[in-house]
């Protein structure tokens, strides 16, 4: 028996209730780490891929910004970048992704016009606005890939809490309400074998006392008195 539970017919049924429970919420937990694993590896597939497209892009970027440099000059470029009219912004709202919240993050500002840019059309080059556009590209890409690092560690951090919750069901409290049921009911088997056999030898003392008293129907009164008082237990 486990110390501190009452061994009685009421606390079985108890315990039992919480066994199924214990196993429903067991199962469904199971396929909710499940579900996040497969969930995990998708986003770890897109993430792996959009991480080289990064690699690309900010390769071309950079190779553009050395063909514009030497066209234009060290001093043109950071003067056309510090013309810029809208900075690009980061807009982040909370979505649900297999109860999970995780943060959806998108770029505003980021590719942008000709016009929107800032800096002179005159006084610029089809090399400098090639330049631009790949360095806008790549941010584009970058904040989308910081989408799905985010939702990675979120996942990764819900898939450990999930898997904790499936083993201390799985290997601590599962065995533990198992136990208990096969303590309660050892108890109770024995008690009703207890109970069983005490009501069989009553039954042949009394037995016995009746037979007795149908051979020595003259026998004493107190004699019968204490054949009875051996044969009926207090």
């Amino acid at each position: 028996m486990v110390e501190g539970v009452k061994p009685t017919r009421m606390e079985l049924l108890n315990t039992k209730q919480r066994l199924v429970l214990a196993t429903k919420g067991h199962k469904i937990l199971k396929q909710k780490r499940d579900a996040l694993v497969l969930e995990f590896f998708r986003i770890i597939k897109k993430a792996k891929n959009l991480r080289e497209e990064v690699d690309t892009e900010m390769q071309k970027a950079f190779k553009a910004l050395a063909i514009a440099k030497a066209f234009h000059g060290d001093l043109f470029v950071e003067t056309a970048a510090m013309a810029s009219k809208k900075i690009p912004e980061i807009e982040v709202k909370p979505k649900n992704v297999m109860g999970v919240r995780i943060a959806e993050i998108k770029g505003v500002n980021v590719e942008k016009d000709l016009v929107s840019r800032g800096y002179s059309i005159e006084g610029s080059s089809a090399k400098f606005d090639d330049a631009v556009e790949h360095f806008e590209k790549a941010l584009n890409l970058i904040i989308q890939l910081a989408e799905f690092e985010t939702a990675l560690k979120r996942l990764l951090k819900e898939i450990e809490v999930t898997n904790r919750k499936v083993n201390a069901l799985e290997f601590n409290v599962q065995p533990r309400l198992k136990n208990v049921i096969r303590g309660i009911t050892d108890h109770l088997n024995r008690l009703e074998a207890e109970r069983f056999f005490a009501l069989k030898l009553t039954k042949k003392r009394l037995k016995t006392v009746a037979e007795a008293e149908e051979l020595a129907p003259d026998a004493s009164s107190a004699k019968l008195r204490s054949l009875k008082s051996v044969a009926v237990p207090a």
